[in-house]
């Protein structure tokens, strides 16, 4: 005997409102949160437990997210979003910065989750920039109420350097993923051109990411102590800047500001590729901890130093987001807009 469309609608709800893991995998750190759709009919989603992990700690993802599940106790959960830089090829996920290999089948034949997906962590925090409220953002440049319809970009600094693009539109909006930190880095002075010209000893392609990223300010400093005919002395992201923040060193000092100026003048060329008229919002995992400086960096200088296109970029409103959880959310919505009719 059929089910009564009441009865089938009853079961529908309940499965959409069901819990489900979301998670925000970088390079160094994994987030993790349970979640759950705020009403059946909303991709708005409420964390109702979350929890950080340091990635070289664990053998492999699957291990990672058992952790969490144990944690949750008796909760059954049948879904995971992942939320992780690179590029899905087929069941497994193309990325240099991860410490292990990623499949979504082998996590879920590991994990018993019948439905494992992934998608790109900056496509993910894209979708998150919706709910996104104005006490979690710091403005860099720009005025909020400048921004325009049209394609918003979503850029930032972690262990490697993501971005994304969303256009607004229809029921949901339309996330592109890139892969802009491969792209090539292109020098704008002396100093830089300089930087690059070390860095190419090394590699005949350097990338965005080689100098905007965590390992990239470790770069960075190591090519000016090479120019300075300095022994560098400082070897982690976070030595150098707490070495800079509190002017202990002067080479640190002078790597996060070229940096910041560097930053600045790649987000313009992006924000220009893309026609970012509806705005750029800047996350990753360097930036929040570095935020007064970067506001009076000359960051946003060099945003705007695009020749006749200066006129253009300073109608474009730059934030900072402040949101740490903002890869979970961007999962959790993203898989309930996209992949969750089975």
């Amino acid at each position: 005997m059929a089910q009564p469309a009441s009865q089938r609608f009853a079961g529908a709800r309940t499965a959409a409102m069901a819990p489900f893991i979301a998670a925000d995998v970088g390079g160094t750190h994994a987030r993790i949160g349970l979640v759950r759709a705020e009403s059946a009919n909303s991709s708005a989603v409420r964390v109702e437990q979350y929890d950080k992990y340091v990635c070289a700690d664990f053998p492999d993802l699957a291990s990672l997210l058992a952790r969490f599940l144990r944690s949750i106790g008796d909760v059954r959960v049948d879904r995971i979003a992942i939320a992780c830089a690179g590029i899905a090829v087929g069941d497994t996920l193309v990325n240099k910065n991860l410490p292990w290999a990623v499949s979504m089948s082998a996590i879920g034949a590991e994990l018993g989750v019948e439905r494992v997906r992934l998608v790109n962590d900056f496509e993910a925090v894209a979708y998150a920039t919706h709910y996104l409220r104005a006490n979690e953002t710091v403005l860099l440049a720009g005025h909020a109420d400048e921004a325009a319809n049209g394609p918003t970009l979503i850029v930032g600094p972690g262990t490697g350097l993501g971005a994304a693009v969303r256009i607004a539109g229809g029921p949901h909006p339309t996330i592109l993923a890139t892969e802009a930190g491969q792209a090539s880095l292109a020098p704008g002075n002396e100093i830089e051109i300089e930087i690059l010209r070390v860095l190419m000893r090394r590699d005949s392609h350097v990338s965005n990411e080689a100098v905007l990223s965590g390992p990239g300010l470790v770069n960075l400093y190591n090519a000016l102590c090479d120019i300075r005919g300095t022994t560098p002395e400082l070897r982690a992201p976070a030595a150098i800047t707490e070495a800079a923040l509190n002017a202990h060193d002067a080479l640190a000092l002078e790597a996060l500001n070229v940096f910041c100026a560097w930053l600045g003048a790649v987000v313009g060329d992006m924000a220009l590729v893309c026609g970012a008229r509806g705005g750029v919002h800047l996350a990753g995992g360097i930036l929040p901890q570095i935020r007064q400086f970067l506001v009076t960096s000359n960051f946003s200088a060099r945003f705007l130093a695009k020749g006749a296109m200066r006129a253009v970029l300073e109608r474009i409103p730059v934030s900072l987001i402040e949101h740490g959880q903002l890869g979970v959310i961007g999962a959790a919505t993203w898989f309930l807009d996209t992949q969750n009719d089975g």
